[in-house]
């Protein structure tokens, strides 16, 4: 019998194993894959997400490696007009977001887990629940056979989780967007500030920042790409149609960013989210059973917040059950329901809201160019909604005091 049993080994699950940990619950991790999935090559980390990362001990091994973001410069490819949004406190002090490494992320949170916590190709198949002295447990399936008993399970198996659709919750769904993300490299130097740099189009909508000296993060995302299925698996037709098609008009800053891309990192997907009112009255949880990152709240790029998010959730839900561990000495399987069912009701509304923020953003920055839709975006949009999302990433998830 397992305390805790999470599966997926993304950003959600490692950090909840964490949060955990420093309450002295130990945790299973069942990962799918053969190592540390490091899909997407880099995130962005805003404000919130260093609070999380405070909590889980790892901000001070993360923090040095990458400078924050000073400026962000919102370029206009219709009118040529640019939007500047400053990320520098009026102490001086800069407060912008921090562009990291997925692979460093994931490195520094499985660095806190004991040795042989993490089990990879572990594949679940089943999930059911049995009474068990009178509470309910978890009886996971795996593909080769295996059995595992838990008191609490927890899915942080990504958008199509396995866990998320046994508890009933709705599928994701397209946005009728797609995008391409990369990580290029400059062996001598970039040369550039460390500045987000952004350019919106009919439909289109692009990007990069530095991660340091030699390295850069890049993006481009449009309405629905009639080829981009098919180009999935092919870096190099991806980069070529980026810079001979849907980029081609963009300015040749962004084209020679993309020319340098490291073929290895380059993806293209669509981006999907959950209904937000699918978060709001879906079930999150059942019994001794819940949900986690994007597993339970999946969202368009638009705000950054995808992996800030499961960070947040983890020491939500690190802090729920890591009380009820400390205040019995163990954890008690008669509790959980109320314990997680606590965890649920204050992530619920924070990251429904999160979901329909990301998904207009997105909206508005990608739309038409009609005088209409530039009133909407830069009239209300840039100047009211965009001051408002941003306080979004200033959210305190709270400390891990044990």
């Amino acid at each position: 019998m397992e305390d805790v049993v999470i599966v997926g080994a993304g950003i959600a699950g490692l950090a909840t194993a964490v949060a955990l940990k420093r309450a002295g619950v130990e945790a299973l991790v069942l990962e799918r894959s053969e190592g540390l999935r490091a899909t997407g090559t880099a995130l962005t980390l805003f404000p919130n997400a260093w609070v999380a990362l405070d909590a889980l001990g790892i901000s001070q091994n993360l923090a040095p490696l990458y400078a924050p973001v000073k400026r962000g410069y919102i370029t206009n490819l219709d009118t040529g007009e640019i939007q500047d949004v400053s990320f520098v406190a009026s102490n001086g002090d800069p407060v912008g977001p921090r562009s990291v490494h997925r692979k460093a992320l994931l490195n520094a949170l499985a660095d806190q887990l004991p040795i042989n916590s993490i089990r990879f190709s572990s594949k679940l198949t089943a999930i059911e629940t049995q009474e068990h002295e009178g509470s309910s447990i978890s009886i996971i399936h795996m593909a080769d056979g295996t059995v595992i008993k838990a008191k609490v399970l927890i899915g942080c198996d990504g958008m199509h989780s396995v866990v998320a659709r046994w508890l009933g919750l709705a599928e994701p769904v397209y946005s009728g967007r797609s995008a391409v993300r990369g990580l290029s490299v400059f062996p001598q130097g970039h040369g550039l500030d460390n500045n987000v740099q952004q350019y919106l189009g009919l439909g289109r909508r692009a990007g990069f920042v530095p991660l340091n000296d030699k390295e850069i993060y890049w993006f481009f995302t449009c309405t629905s790409p009639a080829k981009g299925a098919d180009m999935a698996d092919e870096p190099e037709v991806i980069k070529r149609e980026v810079i001979e098609n849907y980029a081609k008009d963009l300015p040749p800053i962004y084209l020679d960013v993309v020319q340098h891309s490291n073929l290895s990192t380059l993806t293209w997907a669509p981006l999907m989210f959950r209904y937000p009112w699918h978060v709001v009255v879906g079930n999150l949880s059942k019994q001794n059973i819940t949900v986690a990152g994007d597993a339970m709240h999946p969202m368009t790029p638009d705000l950054a917040q995808g992996g800030c998010s499961a960070l947040e959730d983890a020491v939500v839900l690190g802090r729920h059950i890591g009380k009820s561990f400390i205040q019995n000495g163990r954890l008690v399987p008669k509790e959980m329901a109320v314990t997680i069912g606590k965890y649920v009701e204050e992530r619920r509304w924070r990251v429904a809201l999160l979901i329909a923020g990301s998904y207009l953003s997105g909206w508005v920055q990608q739309a038409g160019s009609g005088w209409g839709m530039k009133f909407l975006r830069d009239a209300i949009f840039y100047r009211f909604f965009y001051r408002i999302s941003i306080k979004f990433t200033s959210y305190d998830c709270g400390k891990l005091n044990f």
